[in-house]
């Protein structure tokens, strides 16, 4: 019966990944720029080659990129970019990252950010405004003080696999990669995540019932290697 025990265990592990991203994305469902995990499962055959059984597994995680619910916020340094396309920033370790999180500030040099991170232009260059100064952002993403443009917003498209660097960052996975947009901004809104609460609510209360099923399943083949062993035993 031990065979029977592994099965269940595989389907336990499957459904506690499962579970955590879940909880991730209900715990994360008003987060600015979250996008969804989404685990995929596979089924193996065993090393034996046995015909009989086959063992479940979370072999990876995707993401889900479309757009979540938009607020209006009014604030003239929160954008978004339409289409589902990201923003750049770079992260603290020089390495460009890709959010939908615009809520943009200035730091104390003028330079503006978001979360602490670097927003760049299409340039590649952060993007700086004079000391005092307070910059207007446009539909079509040129970021100016007064008459005169400082720079462009870099939009970009993301395409096939992506990794999350944090709660709502992202860059290119193995396969993926990044494609200039000329996509439009709209100023003055954010984007929550991308996975409504209820939603999650009903994920978990299944997911946990699964997983609750794997564990009766190995407590029930656990009970027939007790009885089995007794039959064996003299009396």
């Amino acid at each position: 019966m031990a065979d029977g025990i592994y099965v269940g265990m595989c389907g336990a592990v499957a459904r506690e990944q499962q579970l955590e991203a879940v909880a991730d994305n209900l715990a994360n469902a008003q987060t600015p720029g979250f996008k969804s995990a989404r685990p995929a499962f596979e089924t193996f055959l065993p090393a034996s080659g046995a015909q009989d059984k086959s063992y479940t597994a979370a072999v990876s995680t995707g993401f889900d990129l479309k757009p979540g619910p938009t607020v209006q916020t009014g604030n003239p340094l929160d954008v978004l970019p339409d289409g589902g396309d990201f923003l750049t920033v770079m992260t603290s370790t020089g390495e460009l990252a890709y959010t939908r999180d615009g809520r943009m500030s200035l730091d104390g040099d003028g330079r503006l950010t978001i979360q602490g991170r670097l927003v760049l232009g299409r340039n590649g260059q952060s993007i700086s405004v004079p000391p005092g100064a307070q910059p207007e952002i446009s539909s079509d993403g040129s970021v100016r003080v007064g008459s005169t443009a400082v720079a462009d917003l870099a939009v970009v498209h993301l395409e096939g696999p992506v990794n999350r660097l944090g709660t709502a960052l992202l860059q290119p996975g193995a396969g993926g990669h990044v494609a200039p947009s000329e996509s439009q901004v709209r100023v003055g809104q954010i984007e929550t995540g991308n996975t409504s609460a209820m939603e999650s609510v009903v994920d978990m209360i299944s997911v946990q019932r699964n997983f609750e099923t794997s564990m009766q399943a190995i407590q029930t083949y656990r009970q027939l290697d007790q009885r089995a062993n007794d039959v064996g035993r003299p009396r």
